[in-house]
């Protein structure tokens, strides 16, 4: 039996959750802060990470180096994080050093030094970020895939442009952490050994007088189109296909993720089986799901030679339209088994769990406990995963390639 789930909402808006885990000697956290990426103005792609970047810079009474020095000090495993809705902050320590550390994140989310001297080595950072998806073609397509799949700005990637990271000025840095960190949409998720009212204590006595800011508006435009080559000279082709699906939040989520599951999670999946095991068409394949808030989506990748691109994106078409012909009771069994042994290894991870107890926060506006959702798992069944395929079958896809020759895509599919 997992413990309760605790929260406290504080008048700035700012939401504590935590989950006791009472069997760790650690215990981690994950802010949450509305900055994401679509946030970014159009000419200034990259802003919300640039920002996230020069806010690690020192803080504070801390410069640069004896921010790094003082979490190091204090056995911070960190890291952070830009999506397209957050800015997310970590780390993971020994208990009785939570305090001290959520005492240097506050300083970095409300007295950031934002050091001018330091603009430009930030700069690097981020062009090095963005050159290393340019020698990754898959996240390349990834990246793309999901531009185009979801309306602007939720398709915008957190890493930017060129010319957007260009223009940025430090001017523009200071006042979108001015507007975009702020309590009101801040989530704190606190999970591991801790006492509920020393924490609460503390997050009150160091973020209670954070002062709100405004909301901003978030203005949606259509998605770029339907389908995309993106020549590349290699002698390998990625392909990806996705297609629109339910929320998190939305009651029909698990029956959606249940039969992407099957379809291409893990190597007994339906896309691992057909596509690499039994026809050698490609290196690596798989299918995930995808959630924001509103609208969520399944995003199907493939690696393969450039001479065989063709027939590997025609027969995963062929499994897309097979799969809402439905699943077997055997093909949902193997992936409830790798599905719980996930739920147990979450158990003895304090930091998965801070962090997924802040993003059910985020969706639900509650948690779903380690046991709830072994129930849910558990209730899922090849009829109901088909009930909801034959209402809402794969369709309308996306399809973006990533090699030296455009391929042919059916009239009708894109």
């Amino acid at each position: 039996m997992t413990d309760p789930i605790l929260s406290h909402r504080f008048p700035n808006g700012l939401v504590l959750v935590a989950e006791p885990m009472t069997s760790l000697r650690s215990a981690a956290f994950t802010f949450l802060v509305p900055a994401g990426s679509v946030y970014d103005p159009a000419d200034r792609s990259g802003l919300g990470g640039f920002t996230c970047e020069m806010a690690l810079r020192g803080a504070g009474p801390r410069d640069s180096r004896q921010f790094v020095l003082d979490l190091d000090n204090l056995g911070v495993e960190r890291g952070e994080a830009v999506t397209n809705a957050h800015t997310g902050f970590s780390g993971a320590t020994l208990a009785e050093s939570l305090s001290d550390a959520l005492a240097i994140f506050a300083d970095l989310l409300r007295r950031p030094r934002l050091p001018a001297d330091q603009l430009e080595a930030a700069r690097l950072v981020m062009f090095q970020e963005l050159r290393a998806v340019e020698d990754e073609p898959a996240q390349k397509l990834s990246i793309e895939l999901r531009r185009r799949h979801y309306p602007d700005p939720w398709g915008r990637p957190a890493q930017g442009d060129q010319q957007g990271l260009e223009a940025i000025a430090l001017d523009d840095v200071r006042p979108y952490f001015q507007r975009r960190y702020h309590p009101d949409g801040t989530i704190l998720g606190v999970a591991g050994r801790f006492d509920w009212e020393r924490l609460k204590d503390s997050v009150e006595r160091l973020l209670g007088d954070w002062e709100p800011g405004d909301h901003e508006q978030i203005v949606e435009r259509p998605s770029a189109g339907r389908y995309e080559h993106l020549p590349y000279d290699s002698n390998q082709t990625h392909v990806g296909i996705s297609w629109s699906s339910v929320p998190y939040r939305d009651p029909d989520y698990f029956q959606a993720w249940g039969a992407s599951g099957v379809l291409g999670s893990g190597s007994s999946s339906r896309l691992f089986t057909e596509v690499r095991e039994r026809r050698g068409l490609c290196y690596s394949v798989h299918a995930g799901y995808h959630t924001l808030r509103d609208r969520g989506g399944v995003f199907c990748y493939a690696g393969t030679s450039a001479d065989r691109a063709q027939e590997t994106l025609d027969v995963m078409l062929g499994e897309l339209g097979r799969l809402a012909e439905g699943i077997e009771a055997a093909e949902l069994d193997r992936l409830k088994a790798r599905i719980k042994s996930a739920l147990i290894m979450q158990q003895e991870s304090s930091s998965s769990r801070s962090s997924s107890i802040a993003r059910d926060w985020y969706h639900l506006g509650r948690v779903r406990t380690l046991d709830e959702l072994g129930r849910v798992i558990d209730e899922l069944s090849s009829e109901s995963i088909n009930a909801y395929l034959a209402e809402h079958p794969p369709g309308d896809f996306t399809i973006v390639t990533l090699g030296p020759r455009e391929l042919e895509v059916p009239v009708g599919v894109s």
